[in-house]
């Protein structure tokens, strides 16, 4: 058996803007990252920066994307991750991330259920930015930094 993330959301806004808060790093920084080092362009390798884990560094490379359509890198040797954008009928946009996939054991349940969680906050915060202009990850995971 294989573990495979999957989890969408639907954003009411038009696709264009949808695309821009994902491969941005100036709106990224407003919902989901503290800082990235450069727009997630096919070729290139940026660096995102978090805000509960201040002295990490991820990587984000092996970048491919189809404007307005979809964006998928590599952050885990084993795993890509793939952010599909749909526009519905009523013009707003449905978002899919998927990652995958890793084999079934203790190690892997871990990342399963820790990137599911995160991709599912992902979303949501994009939504909020997005729709509303709220950062919702502000003050939100302050009790994970190191003490």
């Amino acid at each position: 058996m294989k573990l495979n993330i999957e989890t969408k959301i639907q954003i009411q806004r038009p696709i264009g803007e949808v695309f821009e808060a994902i491969v941005n790093p100036d709106k990224m920084s407003r919902y989901f990252i503290a800082e990235g080092s450069g727009r997630l362009e096919e070729g290139m390798e940026v660096i995102w920066c978090f805000p509960e884990f201040p002295e990490e560094r991820f990587p984000v490379r092996d970048i491919k994307i189809i404007p307005n359509r979809s964006v998928s890198f590599v952050w885990d040797p084993d795993t890509v991750v793939r952010i599909n954008l749909e526009e519905q009928s009523d013009k707003s946009v449905l978002v899919q991330v998927s990652e995958g996939e890793k084999d079934l054991n203790d190690d892997n349940l871990k990342w399963f259920a820790g990137n599911t969680g995160g991709w599912a906050n992902f979303l949501a915060c994009l939504k909020a930015f997005v729709e509303y202009g709220i950062n919702l990850r502000k003050g939100a995971f302050e009790f994970m930094r190191p003490k």
